[in-house]
């Protein structure tokens, strides 16, 4: 019997043990996969994201304050990185993938 597989996010096992919440989890997925598929590149050709912060409220049904504080969850586990824009424009986020160290928490 084959069941087709919905379309899905991917979720590093690694980030299962992270000290982030679950929100900040979901966040992370969600800014890998909108990176993954379609992702914009630096001067360096590296790939990142601009996700406003009230789009990001509206995708995951929170709010704008617990948007921020994930977001500051994955910047101090090293998950993400952010990079000013200027006023009024949406930071880059670099999604970093967690590595073999990293493996430790999960």
């Amino acid at each position: 019997m084959d069941t087709p597989l919905p379309p899905c996010m991917p979720f590093p096992r690694a980030l299962t043990g992270f000290p982030v919440s679950s929100t900040a989890k979901v966040m992370y997925c969600q800014m890998l996969d909108a990176m993954l598929s379609k992702g914009q590149e630096d001067e360096n050709g590296i790939l990142f994201v601009c996700f406003p912060v009230t789009a990001i409220a509206a995708v995951l049904s929170r709010s704008s304050m617990t948007v921020k504080r994930s977001l500051n969850e994955l910047e101090i586990a090293g998950l993400i990185m952010r990079v000013r824009q200027g006023i009024g424009e949406p930071n880059r986020i670099y999604v970093l993938i967690p590595g073999k160290e990293d493996a430790a928490f999960a």
